[in-house]
């Protein structure tokens, strides 16, 4: 008999408000219930966590921290899954984290969030090492799988695509929902996510002034609050910049600021309350969209620009693609949902079609049975207590 395993995942975790941490928290919430491994998390940062399941902290910009990690990952876990982004980890480029890879002797997986087509010599220094040592890399985009084997030097054999996983919620229809929340008999357009300039929410906003000179019932939701790295540096500059432009344009009332940080659930809602999902992003780098996926499992109409991941997840007849930093070809697109109601409803089909592969369920399958599948050929089940060893732990815990 197989015994169950501990797969341990290094990743920031909430409370950080960031995509990571919140897709790092879905998905051991569903490995939970797979019941063929005891997910536990290495939390990156230095906030205080709730989460019982939060085992160790590694403190991201003191390098000995990283070995000191490894020593307490080979003590235990069966299996460590890194959550690789750039930004996350100490160096110039995450470097520290190899001194992580290189001190541990049990089996860890990489899972790829971001791969730069055009990295810094350091940046793809760092990835293709850390796909060297690992057992498995993990690519959340198709497209990425060819660029990780030939920029980063990544054996094909290594590499293994296993979706974004999306999150399975019932809701009321769109029309409830629109009324409930003082929408009704509108077009709801959509964008979320922490704001940052890299979102180019501007051209959206222009895209939707244009648009409303024939549809004056169209509104345009701006949902999530400022990056924290953002606001950090400049404040609510970028926000206000936006503010200003809608004024400008004459646009006000059709846009709305929803400027929290959303949960789950509101997030779920307010999509299933559009029309149109909106990522009118400006860089073709973007290897893969959590925001982008949870509007594919909502089955929703998308329009963005032709960065990776959105012309691979929109092919088909699944959306469509207007060109970068382009509010005029934006507002074409929005036009064209907007006066061709079946076509609408065809791409709004083809969308929730691939939507429902991605389910938060089938993806932790999806991981547990890698996690299963490595350690079962690379170690048998130990036999020690389940974490109990306080006085580790606590050396780490913040």
């Amino acid at each position: 008999m197989i015994g169950i395993k501990d797969v341990v995942f290094l990743s920031t975790y909430p409370p950080r408000e960031c995509g990571l941490a919140t897709f790092t928290e879905d998905l051991v919430n569903e490995i939970s219930k797979v019941g063929l491994v005891r997910p536990g998390i290495i939390a990156v940062g230095v906030e205080s966590y709730k989460d019982a399941r939060v085992l160790y902290t590694l403190r991201p910009q003191e390098r000995a921290s990283y070995l000191r990690t490894a020593q307490w990952a080979n003590s235990h876990a069966d299996l460590l899954v890194i959550e690789h982004e750039y930004g996350i980890f100490g160096g110039d480029c995450g470097e520290y984290v190899l001194d992580l890879a290189k001190g541990l002797s049990i089996p860890f997986i990489v899972t790829t969030h971001t791969v730069l087509l055009e990295p810094s010599a350091e940046q793809r220094a760092v990835l293709s090492q850390l796909g060297k040592l690992s057992t498995k890399v993990v690519t959340m985009a198709q497209s990425s799988i060819p660029i990780l084997n030939k920029i980063y030097g990544i054996a094909s054999e290594k590499i293994i695509f296993i979706p974004h996983g999306v999150p399975a919620m019932q809701v009321e229809s769109r029309e409830k929902l629109k009324a409930a929340n003082g929408l009704q008999n509108r077009h709801v357009i959509s964008s979320f996510g922490l704001l940052s300039p890299a979102k180019g929410i501007e051209y959206g906003i222009k895209a939707v002034a244009n648009v409303a000179a024939d549809y004056e019932n169209i509104t345009y939701l701006i949902l999530g609050k400022t990056h924290p790295c953002v606001k950090e540096r400049m404040g609510e500059a970028y926000r206000q910049s936006l503010l200003d432009l809608a004024q400008s344009l004459g646009v006000r009332d059709n846009i709305r600021f929803i400027d929290k940080y959303l949960t789950k659930e509101e997030v779920i809602t307010y999509l299933h309350m559009s029309d149109i999902y909106l990522t009118p992003y400006l860089s073709k780098e973007q290897a893969v969209s959590g925001t982008l996926a949870y509007a594919m499992g909502c089955g929703r109409v998308i329009i963005s620009t032709p960065y990776r991941y959105a012309e691979e997840m929109l092919g088909g007849g699944r959306g469509l693609l207007a060109e970068f930093r382009d509010s005029d070809s934006m507002a074409a697109c929005i036009r064209t949902v907007l006066s061709h109601p079946a076509q609408k409803k065809e791409m709004e089909r083809k969308t929730l079609g691939v939507g429902r592969t991605m389910g938060w369920a089938t993806v932790a399958s999806q991981y547990a049975e890698l996690s299963m599948n490595i350690t079962r050929k690379i170690r048998p089940l130990r036999e020690y207590p389940r974490h109990n060893d306080t006085v580790e732990r606590s050396e780490m815990r913040i």
